[in-house]
């Protein structure tokens, strides 16, 4: 079994070029936003971890656009967990638009998982826990 998570997020004006389609830079907030959501779900707050002292950092993003998204879409994006290691996780990204299904963007993210002095740190247990217990 996969673990993933489903995030809608609307576009908005500030989200687009003077053409009224989105800027491709956005797409990687879109999916920020949705990776953050996930790990809320799983019972886990950004800001808990950094009042630890621990942060996701993206470590390499491989990004294919496929097609654009434009003003007032209402856009999905889907988050599954390729795979849990140490320090790190691999998650695959899709961006579509609910209204006609159509995938605009797929993103192929690295996760690091760091002190916040930038050292490497390990997953925190009850991260790991919620992702295995996800898997079975």
């Amino acid at each position: 079994m996969t673990v993933s998570h489903r995030h809608q997020i609307r576009v908005y004006w500030e989200d687009t070029d003077a053409g009224g389609i989105v800027y491709h830079s956005n797409y990687l907030n879109f999916a920020e936003r949705a990776r953050s959501e996930f790990v809320r779900g799983l019972g886990i707050r950004q800001s808990d971890l950094a009042a630890e002292g621990f942060a996701f950092a993206v470590r390499r993003a491989e990004v294919d656009f496929r097609k654009p998204a434009r003003l007032d879409d209402l856009l999905e994006v889907e988050s599954t967990v390729d795979s849990v290691g140490g320090a790190s996780m691999e998650v695959t990204q899709v961006i579509r638009r609910l209204d006609d299904g159509a995938e605009l963007v797929r993103l192929n993210v690295r996760l690091a998982f760091i002190s916040l002095d930038g050292r490497p740190a390990r997953l925190p247990a009850n991260l790991r826990q919620s992702l295995q217990e996800r898997r079975n």
